[in-house]
């Protein structure tokens, strides 16, 4: 992704766009010679950055500062370079080339991500878990179906990526307000050839078409199309790895964690869940990033105004750079998620025989006992045991239910109606299915991406 974003990319595709244009104006029958091509083609990473950085300190002009220096050693190509474009023909050309290019780094990524929460889903889609609602106790679910609403999240992301990807289109040879004047005079008023012409530019350009109309620049509102789906992507990130981090305080569920790892400088017994921090804080900048475009789209002015340039010159690189390592993050945090049963199966004796009283009431309505009755019994029991747990005993209520002569007749059930795998509903099987039918032909146009490890340097 730093070489996506780097200077060498950006201006060797520069000058690309360049021979681009010269190759479709000689097609289309401009007196530009075979030799002038090759001059060109022999250059394209043949770039003198000094003498760039002294063109555009003299001119003030960094388009204009790369057309000299590459006309200095294209000598014989000079007089065609940049010919009939503006500087917005090779700036956002290559910012679309460069953002697609990114998509296209991301989204095995996060696939891989997917595949990998998918596969501890799976494994875990039976193990039934206190679920949380309000971070209160509420029903059980199983932490492979925690993990799927973690997935879920993710497929939608990968889903947004790729539209955004599959959405971007080509600016094409527009000229300086959008309206190919340039390109009109140079063909002579042949409005076919300046048509033909900029579809051949978007073809070499690997674009299957371009915007049919621009101003000087595309619209800005592509900016946000991307930056929106990308802050998505933090968003769903920041959600999953604060999960893991309040399991991590629960001792539940742990990100990896080495032999030789120090959690605290002062307290030598910690296990802080660096990575999914490192995430969330991660994540907060990307989601933060959306307000650039949004604002930058709001004040172009008519066909364009300036104030667009050095905004974008840093939001766009953040924005995938940031997602970048944010995903890198994920995979190997993913790849090493630690479960602790007998801590999971503590915290679930700790309060289902709450979660528990509807089932022995109604067990008890079925050997003859009366609703209401029962009810009241319950509320009393469960009203001793829940002080004491407040004063730091355990949660003795099925004791309590097991001595209480009115319980008697449903006593030979308390095991089966404690029983925490009835809890949990159709959790495996809805596991099962959501991995089936929605995760796997997700996955399906990345599978030749999915093997590679994440390592990070931490």
């Amino acid at each position: 992704m730093a070489y996506n974003f780097s200077e060498i990319k950006k201006f060797t595709t520069w000058r690309r766009l360049w021979l681009w244009l010269a190759k479709a104006q000689q097609t289309l029958g401009l007196d530009i010679s075979d030799e002038q091509i090759k001059e060109m083609e022999t250059n394209i990473e043949n770039i003198d950055f000094d003498m760039a950085n002294q063109e555009e300190k003299k001119r003030r002009h960094d388009v204009m500062a790369h057309v000299y220096t590459f006309a200095h050693y294209c000598p014989k190509a000079a007089p065609i370079i940049h010919l009939g474009a503006t500087s917005c023909y090779v700036g956002d050309n290559t910012d679309l080339i460069v953002m697609k290019d990114a998509l296209n780094i991301l989204l095995p990524k996060l696939a891989r991500c997917i595949q990998r929460l998918s596969v501890f889903a799976d494994e875990y889609k039976s193990l039934p878990t206190l679920g949380y609602t309000h971070y209160q106790p509420a029903q059980l679910t199983t932490v492979g179906k925690r993990a799927c609403l973690w997935v879920s999240d993710l497929c939608m992301d990968l889903r947004n990526l790729c539209r955004v990807r599959d959405d971007l289109k080509f600016r094409g040879v527009k000229g300086t307000t959008g309206t190919q004047a340039s390109f009109l005079a140079l063909f002579e008023g042949n409005p076919e050839k300046v048509d033909v012409l900029d579809r051949l530019v978007t073809e070499m350009a690997g674009f299957k078409s371009a915007y049919l109309v621009t101003g000087q620049t595309y619209s800005r509102k592509v900016d946000f199309d991307v930056l929106a789906a990308l802050a998505s992507l933090g968003g769903s990130v920041h959600k999953l790895c604060t999960d893991i981090r309040l399991l991590a305080n629960l001792k539940e569920v742990e990100e990896p964690f080495e032999k030789d790892q120090i959690g605290s400088s002062a307290m030598p017994y910690k296990r802080n869940p660096m990575r999914c921090e490192r995430c969330c804080s991660l994540a907060r900048h990307l989601m933060c990033l959306i307000q650039d475009p949004l604002h930058t789209l709001s004040v172009q002015w008519f066909e364009r105004t300036l104030d667009d340039s050095a905004n974008r010159r840093i939001c766009l690189p953040e924005a995938f750079l940031t997602a970048d390592i944010l995903l890198n993050t994920l995979q190997n945090v993913s790849e090493g998620l630690v479960v602790y049963p007998k801590v999971i199966e503590k915290h679930i004796r700790q309060e289902l025989p709450f979660m528990a009283t509807e089932n022995i009431i109604m067990a008890m309505v079925k050997a003859g006992g009366n609703r209401q009755e029962c009810h009241e019994q319950i509320r009393v029991l469960s009203h001793q045991s829940g002080a004491k747990v407040k004063e730091g005993g355990e949660n003795d209520l099925v004791e309590r239910i097991r001595k209480s002569p009115f319980f008697s007749p449903v006593k030979h059930q308390l095991e089966k109606l404690l029983d925490p795998t009835t809890f949990t509903g159709k959790s495996s099987d809805q596991v099962t299915r959501f991995l089936e039918e929605e995760v796997k032909p997700s996955l399906k146009p990345f599978a030749h991406w999915l093997d590679e490890i994440a390592e990070l340097q931490l």
